[in-house]
């Protein structure tokens, strides 16, 4: 991995893979570092001439010198998404593939448009973009889950929440910059292990943050130092720039799930005792981090579709680490044995021990919006298909045991009944 000097105090120098004894590239299967250099470089190229071509075709100019990059119709395609990118069932795997692997980057080009962002905090339009592209790359595409189409689909999901009319009429464009921001790198650098992977291999990560909230004190760690690295707010007051990323930090280190219990107890005082005012700026970050929290496990509530891709993805990225620790005599994390852990049985668990409480809150501040009741409706329906299919497997696994070895083409068979 590339290590990058990453601003000044408490932003440290962070290399990439160096657990004690496992190789990173069992996760990653890269090439050698040099080609990786080159391709990035010309990755990053090649992503500011599509964006340059694209907003000038978005603001109605055509250029002199088209950049076809990309198929004009890939380009249109992609500029109709945008228009309804407020929309639920926006499906972010279809606008990956039509911007060319640079959902994160367009869509916050376009979002920080929109909100009035770049207007308002005068910020350099090819500044904003080289950061973007930073975090955009800082993902690992390896991640079958944890790479920048789920920041990309978190940063969407916010995008929603923010418009929630309960929240809309109070946030400044702070708070939006500031959530926008947190959903597009809450997860930048991750792995693809889960925390207690990195403590009992003993990652340096772990020491540095002293086994707490370990990933997302990372993430935040390293959102930092691409800010002060690309100099986008370098413009901005130094005590404006120091809020900013104190904020930012306390955003994305509330998507830890270890604290989830904490916010919600919080969340339910404040929605029984009606103390909320949003009038106040506490008040307002406590509900942002409650929107983010809410966009990035929102996957139980969308379309089935989409739904279902998120679920195999990061049950896949979950056994990834499980034959891991397999392979080096480690114990195997909860959720990680494939063996054991059904995809079914995963997403049962989380929906109703995770996700339902936390929407169920959230639809009770939005105060039962079209949104909300959507969400909640997808998740219900969602949650009935998955049980569906476990008792499918249990139905199976049960006729296998009577009768014996079940033949190839039977296994296929099962797998295409299973699949809605």
């Amino acid at each position: 991995g590339d290590a990058r000097v990453r601003g000044q105090t408490g932003v440290l120098s962070e290399r990439r893979g160096s657990y004690p004894f496992i190789d990173f590239r069992l996760l990653n299967n890269t090439t050698l570092s040099g080609e990786i250099g080159t391709k990035k470089k010309v990755k990053r190229l090649l992503s500011f001439q599509r964006y340059f071509h694209a907003s000038r075709l978005l603001r109605g100019i055509v250029p002199q010198a088209s950049l076809y990059l990309l198929d004009e119709d890939y380009l249109g395609q992609a500029r109709h998404m945008l228009s309804k990118v407020g929309m639920w069932d926006f499906d972010i795997f279809l606008f990956d593939r039509l911007t060319n692997g640079n959902s994160l980057v367009t869509l916050l080009c376009h979002l920080f448009n929109v909100h009035g962002l770049i207007h308002h905090f005068q910020l350099d339009m090819v500044t904003l973009h080289r950061f973007l592209v930073m975090v955009q790359e800082d993902y690992h595409s390896q991640n079958p889950y944890h790479n920048a189409v789920h920041a990309a689909d978190v940063t969407q999901a916010m995008h929603c929440y923010l418009r929630e009319p309960k929240l809309a009429n109070f946030l400044t464009p702070s708070d939006i910059m500031l959530g926008l921001l947190a959903a597009a790198a809450h997860d930048v650098d991750h792995p693809g292990v889960n925390q207690p992977f990195l403590i009992k291999t003993k990652h340096h990560l772990a020491s540095l943050y002293q086994n707490v909230s370990v990933l997302e004190n990372h993430h935040w760690r390293s959102t930092i130092g691409m800010l002060r690295e690309s100099r986008l707010l370098a413009h901005l007051p130094k005590e404006v720039t120091q809020d900013i990323e104190q904020q930012l930090g306390s955003l994305i280190l509330a998507t830890d799930i270890n604290r989830q219990n904490e916010f919600l107890i919080r969340l339910k005082s404040h929605l029984d005792n009606q103390d909320l005012r949003l009038e106040d700026a506490q008040d307002r970050h406590f509900m942002l981090q409650i929107a983010l929290k809410c966009a990035d496990i929102c996957n139980p509530c969308r379309l089935w579709d989409l739904s279902k891709q998120w679920s195999e993805r990061v049950c896949e990225e979950f056994y990834r680490q499980g034959d891991l620790e397999q392979k080096f005599e480690l114990e195997i994390s909860p959720l990680c044995n494939q063996q054991k852990d059904t995809i079914p049985s995963i997403q049962i668990g989380f929906m109703t021990y995770i996700v339902e409480p936390l929407f169920e809150r959230w639809a009770q501040f939005t105060g039962d919006t079209p949104l909300s009741e959507n969400m909640l409706s997808h998740l219900r329906r969602n949650k009935a298909k998955w049980r569906s299919l476990l008792h499918k497997q249990h139905s199976s696994s049960r006729s296998n045991d009577h009768s014996g070895q079940v033949t190839g083409s039977q296994e296929q068979t099962l797998n295409k009944e299973e699949t809605p």
